[in-house]
């Protein structure tokens, strides 16, 4: 398991954990929310919620994590 694997599972927990409101007020809550925030922030600008309830930025972050963790691989491959 490697870190960008690590951040996504912390992306699905704070997703899950939103579904959850008591739970995202404790420790690991907001703890995950420090982490992780800053990261979707800049999705959630440019994704506007559909239908003002669904927020579908953590999707599109998950997407964009994955794709740069193996561009980086594969352009690291070409080094190595």
């Amino acid at each position: 398991m490697n870190l960008s694997q690590i951040y996504q599972y912390m992306i699905i927990a704070y997703v899950l954990l939103s579904w959850l409101p008591g739970l995202r007020d404790s420790f690991i809550g907001e703890l995950l929310s420090k982490l992780v925030e800053p990261y979707l922030a800049p999705f959630r600008r440019f994704i506007p919620s559909i239908g003002g309830v669904i927020d579908i930025s953590p999707i599109v972050a998950l997407f964009a994590l994955r794709f740069v963790a193996y561009g980086l691989i594969a352009v690291l491959d070409m080094f190595l």
